[in-house]
């Protein structure tokens, strides 16, 4: 059965400069080996970061490119509505969507590279494990 999971947006935008691990990740949801989840602020963090030229300068897609990678991975996601809003309080505000997130859509982790951030964390979810893209890897099929 595949995993329900949060991917956070260092995530996508390190699979869209190269990076070995979060492509992976890409290709799991795209293969359906795990089920990544989309809400609304999700979505508008990540149409942002894609359109940021100076974030890919470096960048082995063009733009054209990037957007559509970005629309072959939405297609592969489960939107997921947001009813109530859980605080937790995590060190950057901007990451407490990823939480809520996953709580709305039974999400079983959050894939991130800001790890450190969800530690500290007020409000805990015990059901919910927050991994990188490395660690998570490791526990696919």
């Amino acid at each position: 059965m595949s995993k329900i999971i949060v991917v956070d947006t260092n995530v996508v935008v390190s699979a869209m400069l190269g990076g070995a691990a979060s492509t992976r990740i890409i290709d799991a949801s795209l293969t359906k080996r795990c089920i990544p989840l989309m809400g609304a602020a999700l979505f508008a963090e990540y149409e942002d970061l894609a359109n940021r030229d100076e974030l890919f300068r470096a960048c082995r897609l063009d733009k054209g490119e990037r957007e559509e990678l970005l629309d072959i991975f939405l297609a592969a996601c489960r939107w997921t509505r947001i009813r109530f809003l859980w605080r937790p309080n995590l060190r950057d505000e901007g990451d407490n969507h990823l939480a809520e997130l996953a709580i709305a859509g039974n999400a079983e982790l959050i894939v991130t590279r800001n790890i450190r951030y969800f530690r500290n964390a007020e409000l805990r979810f015990p059901d919910i494990r927050i991994l990188t893209p490395e660690a998570f890897l490791r526990e696919l099929p």
